[in-house]
């Protein structure tokens, strides 16, 4: 049988994460349903909450599924869920019924969020061990990026079909996207290498960097590099999601932009959170994962420390846009990551299980946000808040890249004492 062209495999990955990205544009669709259904802001934003909480929790409870029956008939699956979902939503919008909405755009939408997400990485990974920080960067970039796309043409739908029609067509479409990228995946021969790479480790006569270990998910959830990153990761998503929530508001308030400009800005933000995927997880390939995520505590541990100041425009626009790119290069460089640190043993089931962290942030993020807004009418103590838990995700970084450097003092040692024995 022929061997697939991972670069199609990649852009099949794109086509899953592009079409189930589209929820990031969710915004589009509230104030019309709110207005048309006379719901209440906050029963139509909790489906946006519900989806990210069912996200996480999805990722974990399917990443066993993912590792037994493989990345196709995961993202095949993926792609039922999701699109029944939107469909399912049209349906509760036609029928005005607030609990099915939340039910299907929420619960089971938010099940094919988290099943579409892992399904493609993994495999990913497999297909570029040489460059795994930019394979999972382009898969990611797709779910970053996928509300440029959907946002407009979800905007304009609603304007000439109406809500319910717009969920209707865009669950057709994204199956459709979804299913195809499906049927072209599947999981590299057991040790596969590129030729390139095979070829370059003859003429340099150097072994491969080796994994830190092969683990399975049970394994990995007993070290302390494990939790370390669950911690590094509830922050940077924490951060990031609190700015996606607020910052047209917050733009507004803080730096007197106005409306269409804070609108700009939002858009600007999506180009920052995909182009940081990309841009951070190649970065990473060369500087080392570990490295990668200190420098990203480090940036918004500045950057959150100066915002409270900041009447300046450009400079609050600089900052904003730094800390999503990282925000997105967070996600990107996290299954390679994981990759270092656990193998590709059960690489999805790991990532769906760290992506717990993704629930949690998603709630917590918005809420904290919220709520200091309301009881201090500021958002200046916000940005302290979250310094300070940057300063526990910098600690943790530091943390992690010394227990690499224990873990691997140890492989040497054992290895020595094997040769020997």
């Amino acid at each position: 049988m022929k061997q697939k062209n991972r670069w199609l495999i990649a852009l099949s990955a794109v086509a899953i994460h592009l079409s189930i990205g589209s929820a990031y544009a969710y915004s589009v669709f509230q104030n019309p349903i709110a207005n048309q259904l006379g719901w209440e802001k906050t029963q139509v934003a909790l489906a946006f909450t519900i989806a990210i909480f069912f996200l996480g929790i999805s990722a974990a409870f399917f990443g066993p599924f993912v590792e037994k029956k493989g990345p196709r008939k995961a993202a095949l699956l993926a792609a039922i869920f999701f699109s029944t979902g939107l469909i399912g939503s049209g349906v509760a919008i036609a029928v005005e019924s607030v609990v099915l909405f939340l039910l299907f755009y929420g619960a089971i939408g938010g099940m094919g969020l988290g099943l579409g997400y892992i399904s493609p990485v993994s495999t990913l990974v497999k297909w570029f061990p040489d460059r795994r920080g930019l394979a999972t960067g382009m898969a990611v970039f797709g779910f970053g990026a996928g509300a440029l796309i959907s946002g407009p043409v979800a905007a304009n739908l609603i304007e000439v079909v109406g809500i319910s029609a717009t969920f209707f067509i865009l669950g057709t479409i994204f199956f459709v996207l979804m299913v195809s990228g499906a049927l072209y995946i599947e999981r590299p021969p057991k040790d596969w290498k590129p030729k390139a790479m095979t070829e370059k480790q003859e003429q340099q006569k150097k072994p491969a960097k080796e994994d830190l270990a092969q683990l399975t998910a049970k394994e990995a959830v007993r070290t302390k590099r494990f939790w370390m990153l669950w911690v590094m990761m509830f922050i940077n998503i924490s951060v990031g999601i609190m700015l996606i929530s607020v910052a047209s508001p917050m733009a507004q308030e803080k730096v007197g932009m106005t409306a269409i400009a804070a609108a700009s800005m939002v858009g600007i933000m999506g180009l920052f959170n995909g182009g940081g995927r990309i841009i951070w997880a190649s970065a990473s390939d060369y500087i080392g994962r570990a490295r990668v995520y200190m420098i990203f505590f480090g940036i918004n541990l500045v950057a959150f420390l100066i915002l409270p100041m900041t009447s300046n425009v450009i400079l609050f626009q600089i900052l904003i846009l730094a800390v999503i790119s990282i925000y997105g290069g967070g996600f990107a460089a996290l299954p390679a990551f994981i990759g270092d640190l656990f193998g590709t043993k059960e690489l999805g089931a790991i990532h769906g299980l760290l992506l717990t962290s993704w629930s949690m942030a998603g709630v917590v993020g918005p809420m904290v946000v919220s709520y200091v807004r309301a009881t201090t009418a500021s958002y200046d103590l916000t940005f302290y808040i979250f310094a300070g838990l940057l300063v526990i995700a910098f600690t943790t970084s530091i943390f992690m890249i010394r227990n690499i450097k224990q873990v691997t003092e140890e492989k040497k040692v054992k290895s020595v004492k094997t040769q020997y024995a």
